[in-house]
């Protein structure tokens, strides 16, 4: 169990400007002035479900490509389907994001519509392989949903992909692990104000959350955008997983030489890759990559090891 008395789990109510950790209440008072950006929500997002789309059993194998084709029209698609409140959502994160960009760098994008097409689209370019992978592997065949999907955002930063998955699919269970308390306290913000019910913050080191026996194995799904490279994302990212479950990396147009380099320490957590989707994006080189490793047996106890020793 986590006994760091400054790395506490922190849940939301999104009436109040509390956190509340084991010992109690606490009021958020950050060591700096940062702006806020107040919104018209004040509770909990209820309305539309988890994104539905056709799900598409995937082939066996180690590592296949597959593209997803007209992926500008796939994005648009995605983002159509959510409702007004969702979209009033994001466009309040969004807000909220480069106002606070101000003070502290969150991003290097400056305007809405960058943000918008750099970070939101990338973000729910995720959705369709997250959801297709999850539905073919980790369900029974029986009932295959992902209503409840419990997710891990690791290296969550200021918030891409964890809150916009969390803002497109509200009966997902979304956990944003950072360890940067001025970025934790940016996400909080953002919780707050979009009324998000089913987000939790978490400030901790990824190397010593997955050897805490309270998250250890936990989720579904564990995702990372732009954190570091796969080999040391794998160690980081599969043991939070639990075994039948994803891991589920973003990465850029030409990862073959990386994924190489990784193949020995994904299988070492436990892992095996499945699959590798090319998405269309409005990053500069115009295309990024979604790994998907799939989790067939526990992570060995001495993974993942702690950087500071």
């Amino acid at each position: 169990m986590l006994t760091s008395s400054t790395n506490v789990f922190l849940s939301f109510n999104a009436f109040s400007r509390h956190r509340i950790c084991s010992g109690g209440r606490i009021r958020l008072r950050p060591l700096i002035s940062f702006p806020r950006f107040y919104s018209q929500f004040s509770g909990p997002n209820t309305s539309g479900g988890t994104l539905d789309y056709d799900a598409a059993a995937s082939p066996d194998g180690h590592l296949i490509e597959t593209p997803i084709t007209d992926a500008a029209a796939v994005d648009s698609a995605i983002f159509r389907t959510l409702s007004s409140r969702q979209k009033e959502q994001i466009s309040v994160f969004v807000s909220a994001l480069l106002e606070w960009n101000e003070r502290m760098n969150l991003t290097s994008e400056r305007q809405e519509g960058e943000v918008m097409e750099r970070h939101v689209e990338d973000s729910l370019a995720l959705l369709t392989p997250l959801r297709r992978s999850y539905l073919s592997r980790c369900c029974p065949s029986s009932f295959p949903s992902c209503d409840g999907l419990k997710l891990v955002d690791v290296g969550s930063g200021s918030g891409f992909p964890g809150l916009v998955l969390a803002i497109a699919c509200p009966t997902w269970n979304v956990t944003l692990l950072e360890s940067m308390q001025k970025r934790c306290f940016f996400l909080e913000h953002v919780v707050r104000i979009t009324g998000l019910s089913n987000v939790k913050v978490l400030r901790e080191r990824a190397e010593n959350v997955g050897q805490s026996l309270d998250f250890r194995e936990l989720f579904d799904v564990a995702v990372a955008r732009a954190v570091a490279e796969m080999r040391i994302l794998a160690e980081y990212c599969l043991p939070l997983v639990r075994v039948g479950g994803l891991f589920i990396a973003a990465k850029g147009h030409n990862p073959q030489e990386e994924l190489r380099n990784s193949e020995k320490a994904i299988k070492l957590m436990g892992g095996s890759m499945v699959e590798l989707c090319t998405v269309e994006s409005y990053s500069p080189l115009g295309q990024r990559t979604a790994i998907i490793c799939f989790k067939e047996l526990s992570t060995p106890k001495k993974y993942p090891r702690n950087t500071a020793n």
